[in-house]
Formats: C-alpha cells, sequence, structure tokens
C-alpha cells in the first residue's frame, strides 16, 4: 500500500481547485493543518486535526470558481421551466 502524505494531497487539491489567490489564509491553514496531521502521534491529535482539516477544505470547495454542481432541485426547476414554456 503507498502512503501519500495529508500534506501533497492537500496541496494538490488546493491547486486543482484554484483557490490560492482566492482564499490565501484558508489555504495557508489547510496546509499547515495537513502538516501536523502528518507528524501526528496520537490518535486523538489525528483525529482532532482531521476533523479541522475537512472543515477548511470544504470552505475551500465552497469558494472555488466553477465548481458548483446541479442538484436534483436544479434539474426539477429546469424541467418545471420547460414545461411551463419560461
Amino acid at each position: 500500500m503507498v502512503k501519500i502524505e495529508n500534506e501533497t494531497a492537500t496541496r494538490d487539491e488546493i491547486i486543482a481547485l484554484g483557490v490560492t489567490t482566492i482564499a490565501p489564509g484558508l489555504c495557508a491553514l489547510a496546509i499547515t493543518l495537513a502538516q501536523h496531521l502528518d507528524g501526528a502521534d496520537a490518535a486523538t491529535t489525528a483525529a482532532v486535526v482531521g476533523r479541522e482539516l475537512r472543515a477548511t477544505l470544504d470552505k475551500l470547495r465552497l469558494v472555488a470558481p466553477g465548481k458548483a454542481e446541479e442538484d436534483g432541485l436544479d434539474d426539477l426547476a429546469a424541467r418545471r421551466a420547460a414545461r411551463r414554456g419560461a
């Protein structure tokens, strides 16, 4: 099994999201948290840092440009508009 470092994976995701200039503070926080997670030697520490890293990455995904996906309600609204001729 190949071990992927959290820092490397976090940096890769930040680059893929394209948020380095939009939210540089959150990006720095995510990288710092990933570094701490990689160095965590206690399970409780890893759990707490991992939860914070996940929350930070979730916030970065929200501010990422063009990453919003349509959901079921968007599809329903589009079909309703088509039926009404809008």
